[in-house]
């Protein structure tokens, strides 16, 4: 670097020489700022990066990250319209009454249409107030080669390994959650309201539509969506790196 940064000063000797100070003077100035730039950088110490921290360091800011990231996606989903008023994760009709949702409403079954939606994401919503200790308890299990390769990886590197690590195990405790959650806020009720009428009747029967299963899918989706924002937070902005050892193992 240094190297480059004298030949850069001997071309703009070499040029200021052939052309007139009035028409070379404007950019002359500007190089011999981008030179003094260069010439600064070539002294300055390299950044850390995450291969410079210590194995403890490095599984303590991945565990501390991924534990920051699930607690903030939790709280997020959990309070109230955490479901229901964010568009990136709000549960929608099952496909096959989402595509004649308009016909449902115009036969008079508005009502039952919305109350089946808005209990649906109100489960979420509750539900996933139970997803901490769940989500923490996975946490558990990480290698340094796991940390020191997704710290350096892509801006959702953790929530992914998360996801395809974690999946199946929350899915299988997350479904009685769900199937309880739902119970308390009418769910069923409102779904058996809804598809008692002759005409939902019809666009349903014959099919293996569990309820459960989509609720939970759904909910589980939406948290790992929350999850995903809060890592890229943490990777992109400082003021997410809320401790020492997530300000050392990301940068400051």
């Amino acid at each position: 670097m240094y190297t480059m940064f004298l030949r850069y000063l001997v071309c703009l000797l070499f040029f200021s020489s052939i052309f007139s100070q009035a028409t070379f003077g404007g950019f002359l100035d500007s190089a011999l700022d981008t030179a003094k730039t260069i010439g600064a950088q070539s002294l300055e110490t390299p950044k850390a990066t995450p291969t410079n921290l210590s194995q403890d360091e490095m599984i303590s800011g991945f565990k501390e990250a991924l534990a920051l990231g699930v607690k903030r996606a939790v709280e997020k989903a959990s309070k109230d319209g955490g479901f229901l008023n964010n568009p990136e994760i709000r549960i929608p009709l099952p496909s096959r009454l989402e595509q004649v949702a308009s016909l449902l409403k115009g036969v008079g079954l508005e009502n039952q249409v919305s109350a089946f939606e808005n209990t649906m994401n109100k489960a979420a919503e509750k539900a996933a107030a139970q997803a901490l200790p769940i989500f923490g308890q996975a946490v558990k299990d990480i290698t340094f080669e796991d940390a020191k390769r997704l710290l350096t990886g892509g801006d959702t590197a953790i929530t992914e390994y998360f996801k395809s690590k974690t999946w199946d195990e929350l899915y299988n405790k997350f479904l009685p959650v769900i199937h309880d959650t739902a119970q308390q806020v009418g769910v069923t009720q409102s779904y058996e309201a809804l598809v008692s009428q002759p005409t939902v009747n019809q666009l349903i029967k014959k099919t293996d539509f569990d309820l459960d299963h989509y609720v939970s899918q759904r909910t589980l989706e939406g948290l790992f969506t929350l999850l995903g924002e809060e890592e890229r937070r943490i990777r992109e902005n400082p003021t997410a790196r809320t401790t020492d050892i997530l300000k050392k193992v990301f940068g400051n």
